[in-house]
């Protein structure tokens, strides 16, 4: 059976380059050196070194030996720095992107508690509506709906999500009733251009049902945040993330139309390159995240 403490010191043998400093450097004399070495190389039924007085000159098995232990080594090493790494406190900058809207109203406090929880941990949060390029190096992490963009991106689902149709109740009683997709074409809805969207288009499904309904309205926007105030005014129908609109269902000020529909998938995930996989930085945080949204009163199932 092999013995890493066998790959260890022959490695510390070729790097000090003779049994005597090999020795020297293990505390030991040189003939237990020697006598180590040729346990070894007696257990592997291989010489690894041509040894004289002078001189230690790898043999071809030798050379596979080193070369293939200090990877073995190296990689241990990397495994025990992980597993202590997985239970230490992070610290250091973490760079964080997020969109506009869920960014402000739910990000930012979420970054709040993490570093009163972690205070020896730096975060610097951006927010935008597009969608940043991780691989470039420029954040850490990305919190986006909907499907995860990329293939090369790690993709971890915070919360749950779905986009629903909404409208206050003063609009509803003041319209004619909508019972089925087709009905909202027939209505002011506010639209809100996002990413690459089919302008003016709901794609909407129920089930294995699909609808693809044009619809149209008096106000449209690029800001998710501006549609649902205009929605609260009695503007017309949204089609907004129940994140959202959350608050405004509960208290009444909004109410869901047509229930059994829903938009695109809209599940929140945080994003982030594979270098990062193991950065105790990023998996507390994200874990954080899950937790943090998880306990929110606010979190719509």
């Amino acid at each position: 059976m092999s013995d890493v403490s066998d790959l260890a010191f022959f490695a510390r043998l070729m790097q000090c380059g003779s049994l005597s400093a090999t020795a020297q450097e293990l505390g030991v004399t040189p003939p237990s050196v020697s006598r180590r070495l040729s346990a070894l190389e007696q257990r592997l039924g291989v010489r690894l070194l041509n040894r004289t007085t002078r001189t230690l000159a790898l043999t071809h098995e030798g050379e596979r030996y080193l070369d293939k232990g200090r990877h073995i080594l190296s990689e241990l090493a990397e495994l025990e720095r992980e597993l202590a790494g997985s239970q230490s406190a992070p610290q250091g900058l973490l760079r964080v992107n997020a969109t506009l809207g869920f960014g402000r109203r739910h990000i930012a406090p979420a970054v709040s508690a993490f570093v009163r929880a972690y205070p020896k941990t730096e975060v610097q949060l951006q927010l935008s509506d597009r969608m940043p390029v991780l691989t470039a190096g420029a954040f850490d992490v990305s919190i986006r709906f909907g499907e995860p963009p990329e293939a090369r991106l790690v993709a971890r689902k915070i919360v749950a999500n779905r986009r629903i149709l909404c409208a206050a109740p003063a609009y509803l009683a003041a319209h004619p009733p909508i019972v089925t997709p087709r009905d909202l074409s027939r209505h002011a809805c506010i639209v809100v251009r996002e990413n690459h969207d089919a302008y003016g288009h709901w794609q909407i499904h129920a089930g294995q049902r699909q609808e693809t309904v044009k619809v149209g309205g008096p106000l449209a926007t690029n800001d998710g945040e501006t549609a649902v105030n205009w929605g609260l005014d009695g503007h017309g129908i949204l089609l907004r993330s129940l994140w959202d609109v959350a608050p405004c269902l509960q208290s009444g000020r909004l109410c869901q139309v047509l229930p059994d529909w829903q938009g695109a998938p809209a599940d929140i995930w945080a994003l982030y390159p594979p270098r990062l996989e193991q950065s105790t930085r990023v998996r507390v945080f994200v874990g954080f995240l899950t937790d943090y949204f998880a306990r929110s009163t606010m979190a719509a199932g």
